[in-house]
């Protein structure tokens, strides 16, 4: 996982495809209990969401919301979001088509 401190109130995070991902998760979100930021989360090479990666990604979501940060996800390949449209995650989750509008969403939403 590639996790940058984009600035200092925004993390962006480019996740690997399974078996990393899981892993990946685990680690923005228990960094994320320590210390909440607003997030980005890239899938771009994520090719494939199964129910324990969904769990969390709706735990750091909640982890977020708790602590007034925001959280988007971007660049999600179509068989992925084939599974957003399923589970009802698109009506949960700030999407964006790229990491630059994601980012752009969230420095709008600060002001």
């Amino acid at each position: 996982m590639a996790t940058q401190d984009w600035s200092d109130d925004i993390v962006l995070v480019d996740l690997a495809d399974d078996p990393e991902l899981s892993d990946e998760l685990n680690a923005i979100t228990d960094r994320m209990e320590k210390d909440a930021r607003d997030v980005v989360v890239n899938f771009s090479n994520v090719k494939f969401l199964n129910s324990s990666n969904i769990s969390r990604l709706l735990k750091l979501r909640k982890i977020l919301l708790d602590s007034g940060r925001n959280l988007r996800l971007c660049s999600i390949a179509i068989q992925v979001w084939g599974v957003f449209l399923l589970t009802g995650l698109d009506s949960l989750f700030e999407v964006n088509e790229d990491t630059a509008s994601a980012l752009a969403s969230l420095q709008i939403k600060e002001k």
